[in-house]
């Protein structure tokens, strides 16, 4: 797909605290590759990469692939930065929660990032897609898998446990996050209002 040659603009936000892996996930997902160097984020940057969207109807056949262009904004985890991140909350569709599975810390966190998209996004249930990123270092797990997916079923948001080194579930997390965004779209379709608060992107003719 050549520049502009798109469907729809997708933007999607990485949150979570400092040093979890949104970097590496979302290069990992973009790039096929692990930076093992770990440079902080400041501020705001993003990634991006086109893929085609088929939604399944209800009689299990799929429609028409969409053309989506993907941004994948990568925010900084810290505290210093949380006014700049979360001005740019109102802009994305969907967010990629991460937490990491060696830091009980950051997964405890993971309520109060939930409290600020529920202030600050677009609606008070945005789609939300809960990460346990490095689920390579069994080892050093912090965090039990049952207390996550019990988190994540009490705020009704999809969980997997993500490796950015070796790429376990990273495209799989993504692509449920764009399937929740697509779905949304299309119940919005009607809703002309509902439409404008949500996608700031329109279908080009």
């Amino acid at each position: 797909m050549s520049d502009g040659d798109y469907d729809y603009l997708i933007k999607f936000l990485a949150l979570g605290d400092s040093g979890v892996g949104k970097t590496s996930i979302l290069y990992q997902y973009t790039d096929g590759k692990f930076n093992s160097r770990f440079i902080t984020t400041v501020g705001i940057d993003f990634r991006e990469k086109r893929v085609v969207y088929r939604s399944n109807g209800p009689d299990g056949i799929s429609g028409r692939g969409q053309r989506i262009h993907l941004q994948l904004w990568d925010t900084a985890g810290q505290e210093r930065f949380r006014s700049l991140t979360t001005a740019f909350f109102r802009d994305a569709m969907g967010f990629l929660l991460l937490f990491d599975l060696t830091n009980e810390q950051s997964f405890l966190n993971v309520r109060n990032w939930i409290s600020q998209l529920q202030m600050h996004a677009y609606c008070e249930n945005p789609d939300i897609v809960l990460c346990g990123n490095k689920s390579d270092m069994e080892d050093q797990r912090m965090v039990k898998e049952e207390e996550a997916k019990e988190l994540a079923e009490k705020y009704g948001i999809p969980y997997f446990e993500t490796s950015a080194a070796n790429g376990t579930n990273v495209s799989k997390a993504i692509e449920t996050l764009l399937d929740l965004i697509m779905k949304r779209m299309e119940r919005n379709l009607g809703q002309a209002k509902c439409q404008q608060n949500f996608i700031r992107a329109s279908a080009l003719h």
